[in-house]
Parts: structure tokens; sequence; C-alpha cells
């Protein structure tokens, strides 16, 4: 299976740059997963798709405002730091610009010196390991200096940071938003559970590695890179009455998908757990938790095109998004949605 095989045409203008102004006022297309049939609706049409008993799983990640701007020391030349993994004890795997200036040893200053950090260490992949230096509770320091990490495509400043998290995120952790659900509003997930869907919760703490291009010909050839997910009993109670009562389990987004995915027993039940996980699902992969996907558009010939090809089939997706392009859906991070069923 080739990469070039989830490759699809798209308009750079409909990559959404902003958020619309009301999260659930995006638009919706559903995708029938077996008969590639699709229809057009709006987001806030998804709890007439929700059926009593099912069971809705939302990744409750958090995203760091994990971009740091400063100047290396003691040239004053200008830096860019992008925290990825927490090893512990104040030091962080991280991507840097410029690499080659920010060799081990090299000194930074964030914030006119409120942060400091060493650069210590590098990865087998080139990333970097930075000591930081500070007074206080780091993230405190983070959100005082730290810019929201959004994606490269998206070229326009973000007004209000709380529009790249979603509204039940809890857990800070992530490099990127689980962006599928953005769409949801308080009201809107009031409305779901009065119509007797149970609301759960997953943790992955979504890195870069989800996003980078495969460069890989063979798309078997191609390694994810590792995330920190994990799974509570309440939800894997919640997931568990579901399966037995014949109900969906319907994952908002692809982040909540693999954390089930890499959780579930072979029976397709859980049980509490977590784990560091690098799933890559492609085409032939056997789904043994997920029932339904609340997913957005994503980048062609991308790790997850093939996730949701892998659910819905190549040829289904591509025509869907094929449909997408023409009815001028918005695309990527703040664009517009798909229910797959």
């Amino acid at each position: 299976m080739k990469t070039h095989d989830f490759y699809y045409d798209l308009p750079p203008e409909l990559i959404a740059q902003t958020p619309l102004q009301r999260r659930d006022g995006s638009r919706l297309l559903t995708l029938e997963r077996y008969t590639g049939a699709v229809e057009h609706k709006h987001f806030c049409d998804i709890a007439d798709m929700l059926r009593p008993g099912d069971c809705l799983v939302m990744n409750d990640s958090r995203v760091l405002p994990a971009r740091l701007l400063g100047h290396r020391e003691p040239t004053g030349g200008a830096v860019e730091v992008l925290l990825l993994t927490d090893n512990g004890d104040g030091v962080w795997e991280c991507l840097t610009k410029p690499g080659r200036k920010t060799h081990t040893g090299t000194e930074l200053s964030f914030g006119g010196g409120e942060l400091t950090a060493t650069v210590v260490g590098e990865t087998d992949g080139g990333n970097k390991l930075v000591q930081f230096h500070y007074d206080g509770i780091f993230l405190e320091v983070l959100e005082r200096l730290g810019k929201m990490p959004l994606p490269p495509y998206i070229k326009e400043e973000l007004s209000d940071p709380e529009r790249y998290q979603t509204v039940y995120s809890r857990v800070n952790g992530s490099a990127a938003a689980p962006t599928a659900g953005l769409h949801f509003t308080p009201e809107l997930l009031e409305k779901i559970a009065a119509k007797g869907v149970k609301l759960a919760y997953v943790t992955l703490h979504v890195g870069l590695g989800t996003f980078r291009p495969v460069k890989a010909e063979e798309v078997s050839e191609h390694h994810m890179h590792s995330e920190f997910c994990m799974l509570s009993q309440a939800t894997a109670d919640l997931i568990n009455e579901t399966k037995r009562t014949g109900g969906r389990v319907v994952c908002v987004g692809t982040t909540s998908c693999r954390t089930l995915e890499s959780l579930a027993r072979d029976d397709g039940t859980f049980t509490e757990s977590s784990a560091w996980t690098d799933i890559f699902i492609y085409p032939g992969y056997k789904f043994k938790a997920m029932d339904a996907l609340i997913t957005n558009f994503h980048l062609p010939e991308s790790t997850l095109v093939m996730l949701v090809s892998a659910f819905a089939g190549r040829e289904h997706v591509l025509q869907a998004y094929e449909t997408a392009v023409q009815e001028r859906y918005r695309f990527f991070s703040f664009g517009d949605a798909m229910f797959i069923y």
C-alpha cells in the first residue's frame, strides 16, 4: 500500500485559518461507512445522530502554551522552542529553531530572564533535551510566557487561546489540540447527555508525531512517535456497559480512537490502564472498540487519513473528501467535521 494512495487535491483557500464564532456552527458531513452514502448537516445536529445507550468518548487533554520565543546567550540571537515531552526534573524534549545554533551547552533566555534554559543533549531523532531554570511553578511561568503552538498551516494569530482548547479539556500535556472536540459546547454536551448518551473521557497527550508527514513510500514502513494515554476505571465501566447493552462506542477524534484501540483487551473490554502508544492504524486494521467516529478533515497522505480509511474504506473516504472539496467545506484544525458511522 503506497502513501500516495491517500492523496487528494485540496485548494489552499479551504484551509480554515480561524475558528467560527460558534463552536457548533461548523458543517458536518455524515458518512455511512459500509455504503459510502454522505449527507450534509451542521455540527449542532450531532445530537440527532447519537442514540440512547451510545457512549461518547472524548480526549480531555489540554494544550500547553508550549511555544517559547526568546534568545540565545550571550549572542542575543532569536530562538524558538516548542515543548514536546516532559522528561522530569525540569528537562523537556523540544524542537528548536534554529536547530543548528542550539547545540548542547547553548544557554537560552525567555521573558527577560524570568525563564532560562540550557540545551543538555539531543535525541536520536534530532530533537533537543532542554533543562529549564525558573522560580515557582513551571506551568504558571509557561502560562505567562508561552504561546499556543498552532499548526504551521494556520497563518493567522489566535485572538482567544481558549478556542484551541476543548470545553472539557482538563489534563495539561498536549503539544496540539484534539481538534474534533473543538466543535462541542457545554450546552450541546448537556443535550447529548439528556438523550441518554453516556459521556466518557480518556486522556492522550497529543505530540507532533501525529502530524508529521509520512515520508516512506510504503505505508507499512512509517513509524509513529509514542504518545502517553490513559483510561480510568469509570470510563472502562461505561464502555464495557455500552458494549454489553448493544450501544455504540463513538470516539471524538482520532486521539480517542487510538487510546481505545491501544488499551482495549483482546475481547474489546477495558479496565483502568495507561501506556505509551505508537499504534499506527491503516487499512487492514481490525477495530476492537470503536463503532463510530467524529473527526475533522485531515491532511493528504497523513496517518490520520489512513486511520479514517481503515474505518470507512479508502474509496469511501476519498470520495467523501472530494465531495467536501466540491461543497467548499473548511479543512483541518479549525475546519468542519465528519461523522462516520
